[in-house]
């Protein structure tokens, strides 16, 4: 089956700019764009996450067709093994260095009674095992009807027993039920993770239609007139994203179903335009740059994610983290926001830097 760059160079644009969004220099001096939506709302920001799980869906549209060959066990078992490597990949990501700084300036341990158990991996594991589950077993229309069914129930699940607030969603209610404060989130300023169990059961949705998206543009080929169809889907999907968000508002904390709606919407249209730009035109885009990215992508991801936790962990000139120093005596005097900018681009830059050196040596590290 031929294998379309489109949908490489989908997933490794999705790497780069999860990197330039999480390490931008000072998050008090960061361009609002480059901020997620602080509750209701949306950003471009916002699109990072679902666009890496849809990209999570594209690679099913080629794995299903080598399941065919194998029994029922050798799939599972290769999917249980990812599925656990990644979990353990993200909570231990959230966990290191393992030793955090005490106000006196010493170091202790970091007990596993205040880890924080879910996270961006662990969300990414969870929706690839039930999407790989539903993907396995049920064709194109059940997906479909399922997808359906649960980003409806979560709206009546969210409407029934709790608001759409910070404090009184029920995502938060299950999570402090199950999980317990001192294992979620803070940085909302109370125990809130917005990758919580019961809010990554709409982004299974996100996985699905990467599939269903996947699967209709590897088939056949691709044409005119499927490019086109692909356009329709997502413009409609848009239009219904905005008249759900008049009563499910689009909340990428909550992942509520008008943001999964629009999210697919918009994966569709940027998905559609690099085919365009490189399967139509007479003179094809050259995304080599993205194509670094894709190519190692998730363990590109995780050196990023090491790296800048290993800095801001690192203390030099006094108290301060390598972090900050880095940024204030190197970027700092670029000027307000464009600094800080600057430093998410150098960031990123020596992450791709690393990862060329890996594609020029044929190295892809696989989970």
């Amino acid at each position: 089956m031929k294998r379309f760059k489109a949908l490489d160079v989908f997933r490794g644009l999705t790497i780069c700019l999860m990197i330039v969004v999480n390490t931008t220099g000072d998050w008090d001096l960061t361009f609002s764009p480059l901020l997620h939506a602080n509750w209701h709302g949306f950003t471009p920001t916002d699109l990072v996450f679902p666009s890496f799980l849809f990209a999570v869906g594209n690679a099913f549209a080629f794995v299903k067709t080598r399941w065919a060959d194998k029994p029922l066990s050798e799939v599972f078992r290769k999917i249980i093994k990812r599925t656990v490597i990644i979990f353990l990949l993200g909570y231990i990501m959230y966990w290191f260095p393992f030793v955090s700084w005490t106000d006196a300036g010493d170091l202790t341990l970091v007990p596993f009674s205040e880890t924080r158990i879910l996270g961006v991996l662990q969300r990414i594991a969870i929706c690839y095992f039930i999407g790989a589950v539903m993907i396995y077993f049920l064709t194109n229309r059940q997906l479909i009807i399922a997808s359906a069914l649960i980003l409806i129930g979560y709206w009546g699940l969210l409407s029934a027993f709790g608001d759409y607030t910070l404090e009184g969603n029920l995502v938060r209610t299950v999570d402090r039920f199950l999980l317990g404060d001192s294992h979620l989130y803070g940085g909302d300023g109370i125990p809130f993770d917005p990758e919580g169990l019961l809010s990554t059961l709409p982004a299974i949705c996100n996985v699905i239609a990467g599939y269903l998206v996947g699967k209709f543009v590897i088939q056949g080929g691709i044409n005119y007139e499927k490019l086109s169809k692909m356009l329709m889907v997502g413009a409609g999907l848009l239009a219904l994203a905005y008249l759900w968000n008049l009563s499910f508002p689009v909340n990428k904390k909550l992942w509520t179903s008008s943001f999964v709606i629009l999210t697919t919407g918009l994966d569709i249209i940027v998905l559609s335009i690099l085919i365009y730009s490189i399967e139509f035109v007479k003179k094809p885009v050259n995304y080599y740059f993205f194509e670094v990215f894709g190519k190692n992508s998730l363990f590109i991801y995780l050196l990023s994610e090491y790296l800048a936790i290993t800095m801001l962990f690192l203390r030099v000139d006094g108290n301060q983290s390598l972090y900050s120093y880095i940024y204030e005596n190197g970027f700092s005097w670029i000027g307000p926001y464009y600094g800080s900018f600057a430093f998410a681009l150098v960031f990123m830059l020596l992450c791709w830097a690393i990862g060329l050196w890996l594609d020029k040596k044929r190295i892809y590290i696989k989970v």
